[in-house]
């Protein structure tokens, strides 16, 4: 990576280093170490974002104009690689990476005014209203309605999985506005208070126990029209803009500290005389293919960053990098797993039987959890077999 670097990008990176090194706390960085779902917890990740947006850089992939940093794609992408190796909070994208460039885009001057500098400075937070029981990956079938009532819509349904709603105070939201024509021709777009009345967030607590998500209620919810983007039944159109965003960006940088992490606990957990053992010699083959799998995929995204830069379209590299990215991070969990072992699970000491007092081993819940909460990540932002089909697609148009 070095030997790729020009002088001025190399001078870009070590004052990265050294804002890091001054802003980044302990409790910090231990937050980052121990975040393992797709991001960081509400209280250490936005104050982290807090931190960068005194500094100028929390939203530096937006336009200057709004805020945003005139960077480089190489720049983009060493300034995660260093978040990520200083083990910094990963931060919630709803607001800065996936409703902020729809406002850009679609949004008008009024709206962007009232959003885009709250979602800038950390004092907005924003959770995604997409899924519905019923309506995954077949987003086109959602079903809740919003119908027009004078200079308000009101809302009835549901969404799930919607992450840390318990946290937002806004929400960005598909709704059913017309029935007639194809599925996707009756949706729209729309943003909006969580305080409104009639909303209701249920949590929904994953395998690994932890409270990411959520189920959100609406009855009658009555919401401005002025919070619509775009126009009305432009929706699908939007989301699908959204979505190339939300899979957007580079999974190596923090896949390739996941990666050291899982040396280091290869180390500990076979030193000595285990050091030799087969077991260890099959681990350590192991992390090495996935780490010929990490470079590969760099690779490709490193060469589509300097295509990006000389003007090229991204084409079908979020939907590559997406399916690579997600299957690699689910391979760098299972290994985890299995180098940690019966540290995995929480154990009480013989002794200790009966008392209630249970003794665990940190790596190990942290391989459990990631491991868990990663089975999920070949689903969200569209499946990977949908991935698959956006390839094909356009490797066969292209044939």
């Amino acid at each position: 990576m070095q030997d790729l670097l020009t002088p001025a990008e190399q001078a870009f990176r070590d004052e990265v280093r050294a804002f890091l090194d001054a802003n980044l706390t302990p409790e910090l960085r231990e937050a980052g170490r121990r975040t393992s779902g797709i991001f960081a917890e509400y209280e250490h990740g936005n104050a982290w974002h807090r931190i960068l947006a005194r500094k100028g850089w929390s939203v530096p992939q937006w336009p200057v104009a709004f805020g945003g940093c005139d960077w480089t794609p190489m720049q983009h992408y060493l300034f995660a690689a260093e978040l990520a190796a200083a083990d910094a909070p990963p931060r919630a994208p709803m607001g800065p990476g996936m409703v902020a460039p729809v406002l850009i885009a679609f949004g008008t001057p009024e709206q962007q005014q009232r959003w885009l500098p709250a979602i800038r400075e950390g004092t907005d937070y924003w959770c995604q209203g997409y899924s519905e029981p019923g309506s995954g990956s077949d987003l086109a079938s959602l079903q809740c309605k919003a119908v027009r009532d004078s200079d308000h819509y009101v809302l009835n349904g549901t969404k799930i999985w919607t992450t840390h709603a318990q946290f937002a105070n806004r929400m960005f939201c598909l709704v059913r506005t017309s029935s007639a024509g194809k599925p996707q021709t009756g949706i729209s777009f729309i943003c909006y208070d969580m305080d409104t009345p009639g909303i209701t967030v249920r949590p929904i607590h994953s395998l690994s126990g932890d409270h990411e998500l959520n189920q959100v209620f609406f009855d009658n919810v009555r919401v401005p029209a002025s919070g619509l983007i775009g126009q009305e039944n432009q929706g699908w159109t939007i989301a699908k803009y959204l979505l190339q965003h939300e899979r957007g960006g580079a999974f190596s940088p923090a896949l390739r500290s996941r990666w050291r992490r899982l040396a280091d606990a290869l180390d500990a957990a076979f030193s000595g005389h285990r050091a030799r053992s087969p077991e260890a010699q099959q681990l350590r083959l192991d992390l090495a293919d996935l780490h010929c799998r990490l470079d590969a995929l760099q690779a490709l995204e490193l060469r589509t960053l300097r295509a990006q830069a000389a003007g090229a379209e991204r084409g079908i590299s979020p939907s590559m990098g997406k399916l690579m990215g997600t299957e690699l991070k689910q391979a760098l969990t299972e290994l985890h797993v299995r180098i940690t072992g019966t540290a995995t699970l929480p154990r009480a000491a013989l002794d200790q039987a009966g008392h209630g007092a249970v003794a665990l081993d940190e790596e190990g819940l942290f391989a459990m959890s990631s491991y868990l909460n990663d089975r999920a990540a070949s689903i969200y932002a569209g499946t990977n077999e949908v991935q698959r089909n956006i390839i094909a697609a356009h490797l066969l148009a292209q044939a």
